[in-house]
């Protein structure tokens, strides 16, 4: 990789010098480019399935072979384009986020030979776990030998040093104390105290991971997932997040992709407050080419649950990426809960409250996380996202399929890539039999599927699972037919009234236009027909023309799609 002026000035904005470790680990990433050959960033027909490498198993098969086999014989690939394997690599806790080897596949789930398997009928994206490591990992297990070469990999920090500025994931202890040695060592864990934190300030550590990084484009990574990267870089006294040289970071890792893998695209996982989230798309050009939509999930909850669709109407209409190499990535769920930091700023803190309560009437838990003052806030919604729109006067499966799909609808009309989290494509229920298994709320979404049961929950006649797996495939079919929904084309929000009613406009760069009209209450609605142009006339949902005049008739729960078909 040739070294130029670029680079060298975005390791001097980390650094504040150019380390030569670096520039020769730099140097020694091979100088062949492999572009990718797509003939463009993204498309319409961009959907991605979130799903653990063991989510499906059979016997006689490794579970990537299983859940292959699952996504071919219902005719996924059509469907969907992309599939994020969420962590593969050999693990010792949070099922798969503290990695023990990066560059190997845990044999309990397979090969590098089933991963390129899956990327011959599936675009692949993998996660880069860089904030932290297993205290299992070879790079831990020299650091406390005190081996030649690790001193400074992790993070030793005085135990007396006021640390109450740095921001908190989690309502756990920042340090961990291990047995070195050369003594205690009280170790930088933002996470928990299996994930022990790396040290950036070590540029050997930066360059190990950006071979990582290239390695995994190589490997068949179509998109890169940036794990828990603002929290990447630590300095005493500051908040410990989103700091310049985390933003540098990225940068620098975006900047090695373009010149030895080209058509690699980034994207950045930061559960904060929006205005925080977006920074990471940079000046458009030179950061993330996609940040995950964090807000979307729970103000849609906070709209279907309060009937008053009025603070994500008004959230929406602010929504635009910087550029048109820059995008959003939307889900509703995924292998985390549903993060509430999202909302500061946009819902009030009572709605959060009522948020939270609800979650735990439907059987979900609330994680908290340990703030400045040392109170506990809630942090994230741990629940399926069927669940969590679920209501007490929603007792028939039909009700209940046509709310959640609802929501999922919106989503994937939104500017952007949309993501489906797996347990909602085949309409999971909490898993509250793992929470009280492993003490952990996030289990609850987490659910592991023998193939033989989940064909047989998928195929029960008039079930819940049955109608939402066969509702949300309908959705993708239309979705990827529809030039309107290509990520860069425009959003016009209509002025609905917000009291459960949404709409926006979606125009293709070649002209074509769509109208999304929502209808989030359990209330038959009337939307006006002076809302939308007589042209747009074909609901591609309902597979029925709207005759302009008497208004555009809404069922509760309802989402239209219309065209000029």
């Amino acid at each position: 990789m040739k070294i130029d002026s670029t680079a060298k000035d975005l390791i001097q904005q980390i650094y504040g010098e150019v380390p030569d470790v670096l520039i020769h680990g730099l140097e020694q990433l091979s100088d062949q480019r492999e572009p990718r050959v797509d003939d463009e960033l993204w498309s319409e027909r961009d959907v991605v399935l979130i799903t653990y490498a063991d989510q499906v198993q059979s016997p006689k098969l490794a579970p990537l072979q299983a859940q292959r086999q699952f996504l071919l014989d219902h005719g996924l690939e059509q469907l969907i384009r992309c599939v994020h394997l969420l962590p593969f690599c050999p693990f010792t806790s949070d099922d798969g986020f503290s990695v023990v080897d990066y560059l190997a596949v845990d044999p309990e789930v397979g090969t590098w030979g089933d991963i390129a398997e899956l990327g011959e009928d599936f675009d692949l994206m993998f996660d880069l776990v860089l904030n932290h490591a297993s205290q299992k990992h070879a790079w831990f297990r020299a650091y406390l030998q005190g081996e030649e070469g690790f001193e400074d990999f992790f993070i030793d920090q005085d135990p007396t040093t006021d640390l109450s500025t740095v921001v908190r994931p989690r309502s756990l202890p920042l340090l961990t104390p291990f047995e070195s040695k050369n003594g205690i060592r009280n170790i930088w864990t933002t996470f928990s105290s299996d994930q022990v934190d790396l040290n950036y300030a070590n540029p050997r550590v930066m360059c190990l991971m950006l071979e990582t990084l290239v390695e995994y484009a190589r490997r068949g990574a179509r998109i890169i997932r940036l794990d828990a990267i603002a929290f990447l870089w630590k300095e005493v006294g500051t908040e410990c997040i989103h700091l310049p040289q985390t933003h540098a970071a990225v940068k620098l890792m975006r900047y090695v992709l373009d010149q030895v893998v080209p058509g690699t695209l980034v994207l950045t996982e930061t559960n904060v407050p929006h205005q925080e989230n977006v920074s990471y798309f940079g000046n458009g050009e030179n950061e993330a080419h996609m940040v995950y939509q964090f807000s979307l999930p729970p103000l849609l909850l906070d709209a279907i649950h309060n009937s008053d669709t009025s603070v994500l109407r008004d959230w929406l209409s602010t929504i635009r990426p910087p550029s048109e190499t820059t995008t959003f990535f939307n889900f509703t769920a995924s292998h985390d809960g549903v993060g509430v930091r999202p909302l500061e700023g946009i819902v009030s803190h009572d709605r959060v409250e009522k948020l939270a309560a609800i979650v735990r009437a439907h059987g979900g838990r609330v994680s908290t996380r340990r703030q400045s003052d040392g109170t506990d806030s809630p942090y994230e919604l741990n629940i399926t996202y069927l669940e969590a729109v679920a209501d007490a006067s929603q007792v028939e499966p039909q009700d209940h399929s046509r709310c959640f799909l609802a929501t999922q609808a919106i989503m994937l009309s939104l500017p952007g890539i949309p993501a489906v989290y797996f347990h909602s494509l085949v309409g999971s229920p909490n898993d509250l039999g793992a929470v009280s298994e492993t003490g952990q709320n996030r289990r609850i979404n987490r659910h592991k599927y023998d193939r033989q049961s989940l064909e047989e929950v998928i195929a029960e006649p008039q079930s819940l699972q049955r109608r939402v797996f066969e509702g949300y495939r309908r959705l993708l079919s239309v979705r990827i037919a529809q030039p309107a929904f290509h990520p860069n084309a425009r959003m016009e929000i209509l002025p609905l009234p917000g009291d459960g009613l949404l709409g926006f406009i979606r125009t293709a760069g070649s002209g074509e236009r769509l109208a999304v009209l929502a209808n989030l209450t359990d209330k038959p609605r009337v939307i006006p027909d002076d809302f939308v142009d007589s042209i747009l006339a074909y609901d591609e949902l309902a597979l029925e023309r709207i005759w302009h005049g008497e208004g555009i008739p809404m069922r509760p729960f309802q989402v239209r799609w219309l065209t000029a078909n």
